[in-house]
């Protein structure tokens, strides 16, 4: 563990701050009990990360400037989210490798943005969570996280340590649930394919509930569920480590 409290800023993402925000309460008990003075920067916007995909640079280097603005004078910039983390710390510099006022920053933001889990193992060193909940479980790894970030171990040693629940490997585990952002528009037979498959997955675990790390997945996935009636709870793998599953209903459920 860090001998000195980190300040830590939280990146809330877009679909954790419209769709699901007990992700970032979740996320910030987490960052607390683990030692860290957690701020939420207001002039936080959206990474750019949908702009970048669709080859618009210009709005992305809008966005992304926003970003390093707001977070680069902070010790650690953590994101509950593989994708977006992902875009901080591995797409900024390349957006800015022709700007000399950007580039430096976008560089020294990179190198200090974390996926949450991954912040909390590798770079504090946390090796248990005081939470609980009686059930099965199994983990969906997310592509970007899995990919980019390299975050396979890290929630399943933290969830090893959840009193009461049992963990089930899912089948597949390492393959994309279909979402892959605009990739379910542009070809969404594909992707309603792999979604079903990925349901099949999850239902073969006999688990009660699904696990990821990020939003995107944990939405198509929940849709899918529900539509096959299939009675798997969804939720982020950070709800479940903080102990945070009686302050909002399963996603995609209304209580």
């Amino acid at each position: 563990m860090l001998q000195t409290r980190p300040r830590v800023a939280l990146f809330v993402t877009c679909l954790v701050d419209l769709y699901r925000p007990n992700v970032g309460f979740s996320a910030i008990k987490l960052l607390e009990e683990a030692g860290c003075l957690v701020e939420v920067p207001e002039a936080q916007t959206c990474c750019g990360q949908p702009a970048y995909n669709s080859g618009d640079r210009a709005t992305a280097k809008d966005l992304a400037r926003a970003v390093v603005d707001a977070f680069l004078p902070y010790d650690y910039t953590v994101v509950p989210s593989g994708s977006c983390g992902g875009q901080i710390a591995h797409h900024y510099p390349g957006l800015f490798a022709d700007d000399p006022h950007y580039r430096g920053k976008s560089e020294a933001l990179a190198a200090k943005t974390h996926e949450l889990v991954s912040f909390l193992t590798d770079v504090l060193g946390v090796e248990s969570v005081q939470a609980r909940y009686d059930g099965v479980i199994t983990y969906h790894d997310s592509c970007a996280g899995l990919r980019e970030l390299g975050i396979k171990q890290q929630p399943r040693t933290l969830l090893g340590t959840v009193q009461g629940a049992t963990l089930k490997e899912l089948p597949d585990a390492e393959i994309c649930c279909g979402f892959g952002g605009t990739f379910c528009v542009k070809y969404p037979d594909i992707s309603t394919r792999m979604v079903a498959d990925k349901a099949k997955a999850i239902a073969s675990t006999g688990a009660d509930m699904v696990l990821a790390g990020d939003m995107g997945c944990l939405l198509n996935m929940a849709g899918r569920l529900k539509r096959e009636g299939l009675p798997v709870q969804v939720r982020h793998v950070a709800e479940v480590l903080a102990g945070r599953t009686r302050e909002a209903p399963a996603i995609g459920e209304t209580e």
